[in-house]
């Protein structure tokens, strides 16, 4: 498993259990689950999740710039 997605899955633990998501209970997630990280994911993670909650995120998903432009006219019929 790959460092960001193990994070993923801890602050979505932690968030849905109500906890504070900190690179130190990431870690305990992590390591509780057998799995073995770079050290640096849960600080980068904890990092930016301190600026935008888990919940923030869920909610904005799909949320993102305007939709396209329409699709052009046919031609018109010539005679």
């Amino acid at each position: 498993m790959s460092g960001d997605l193990a994070c993923t899955y801890a602050a979505l633990i932690l968030s849905d259990d109500g906890q504070e998501v900190t690179g130190d209970k990431m870690d305990t997630i992590i390591k509780a689950a057998g799995v073995t990280i770079e050290p640096y994911w849960t600080m980068l993670f904890s990092k930016f999740l301190s600026s935008k909650p888990v919940e923030e995120l869920i909610a904005n998903v799909g949320a993102g710039g305007g939709g396209g432009g329409g699709g052009g006219g046919g031609a018109a019929a010539g005679g």
